[in-house]
């Protein structure tokens, strides 16, 4: 069977590396793809959001599966178009796909669900939204209604710095909504469940790391990095969340007219008042794929088709090693905000531990070299029979990478320890 894998990040170089370990697989296609990906498949240099182009490509190389890494060829119909065109595609709709590209459909729905969730206000208008924290004297977090690759939520200290991320978030997404919501705390958990429109299959939990310095310190970025499986969940508590969060998910998108077949992605906050979701994204998470998939025991390209229509998705496709895996993102200077490209990358080919890989995100090849671009340039993910032995192979194969301006967090995994 030929695959179509859409995406150019980590996530998608390691759904690529996984996806290649199929008996099923003839040849994986990716696009556009990177450097990292063109070592396994064969790379399309087409943009993941030319819908018609995609298709093309998918219909010329005889495609079994489309397989869709990121959120916006998703939220702009890209599965929807593959459906059409008679293409079996594991990605949900663009209707399903809300659930992750609109914040205020995501809240609504888990509300009329009872998916424990934060309380929150829906605003249209920034100033609305300012009288009503002026009014409240409380301090909420802010986020964006739609896509803003990870950063479109603001975490405030103060009530004036409420009214400041209102006015950023507001200024800079016109006419959008904005959600005010209240702050919680506890551990964070992504809990990933690959979902077939009825019946979900949880993947090991994670613990990703948003903010960009160690310490939780600075700004909201993508993802600096993950660790799974997360300590705060037993497989009964998977089983628990999976029943109270993750199938009303469904039914509710189900009972709309947008059976949901993909990844569906909860972030969830574990508070002293028992679980409640942060957010759904709609597919796998990135960097949490760069530390899940290289547990993941079976096969994954079984699974996706199964989602996709072809089969039904039981508990024993894929079993899990023992292992733990710790994903280290590597950052090219001035991200989040401007990130530095074309600094030539260095000491990869030194890392030759076989229990460490290096998936690519943010890289080029130009005039023959390696280069940075964009943001989150390499994750870097360990291997080991305890999460310290992962983390201990990760980082010693970042001293051997080099890139100007490369900065990481020095603390993955450490709440784990505490």
């Amino acid at each position: 069977m030929n695959v179509l894998l859409i995406g150019s990040g980590g996530r998608e170089h390691a759904l690529a590396w996984k996806l290649a370990q199929s008996p099923l697989l003839d040849t994986l296609f990716i696009a556009p793809g990177n450097p990292g990906t063109a070592q396994i498949g064969r790379n399309v240099p087409i943009d993941a959001l030319d819908i018609p182009m995609v298709i093309e490509v998918a219909q010329r190389e005889r495609i079994g599966l489309v397989v869709v890494g990121p959120e916006a060829p998703l939220a702009a119909g890209l599965a929807d178009a593959c459906l059409r065109a008679g293409i079996p595609v594991f990605g949900p709709t663009a209707a399903a796909a809300r659930i992750e590209s609109s914040k205020a459909f995501a809240k609504r729905l888990m509300i009329d669900a009872r998916i424990p969730t934060a309380e929150a206000r829906i605003f249209d208008d920034p100033d609305a939204a300012v009288e009503f924290v002026r009014s409240s004297r409380r301090v909420w977090v802010v986020k964006a209604d739609g896509l803003a690759a990870g950063k479109g939520v603001i975490v405030p200290e103060t009530v004036s710095e409420t009214v400041d991320a209102i006015r950023l978030l507001g200024a800079t997404r016109a006419g959008a909504l904005l959600l005010l919501e209240e702050r919680l705390s506890g551990p964070e958990v992504s809990l990933i469940a690959l979902c077939d429109g009825e019946r979900a299959l949880p993947l090991l939990p994670a613990q990703d790391h948003k903010r960009l310095r160690d310490g939780d310190a600075g700004p909201n970025t993508g993802g600096m990095g993950a660790y799974a499986p997360a300590p705060h969940l037993t497989s009964s508590d998977i089983a628990e969340l999976t029943a109270l969060i993750i199938l009303p998910a469904l039914r509710a998108l189900a009972a709309a007219g947008s059976p949901f077949r993909g990844a569906l992605y909860a972030g969830l906050m574990l508070t002293e008042h028992g679980p409640r979701v942060l957010e759904f994204n709609a597919r796998f998470g990135d960097p949490e794929a760069q530390a899940i998939l290289p547990l993941l025991q079976g096969d994954l390209l079984a699974a996706l088709l199964t989602c996709a229509g072809q089969g039904r998705l039981h508990d024993d496709m894929v079993h899990w090693s023992s292992d733990a895996a710790a994903c280290v993102v590597l950052a090219a200077e001035g991200y989040p905000d401007t990130p530095q490209r074309g600094d030539v990358i260095s000491g990869i080919d030194a890392v030759t531990d076989p229990h460490v890989c290096i998936f690519h995100a943010g890289t080029a090849w130009e005039n023959n070299q390696l280069v940075t671009a964009g943001g989150r340039v390499l994750g870097v993910t360990g291997i080991g029979a305890s999460l310290r032995e992962a983390l201990t192979r990760a980082y010693a194969a970042i001293d051997l990478i080099h890139f100007r301006g490369m900065h990481y967090r020095r603390d993955i995994g450490a709440g784990a320890f505490r």
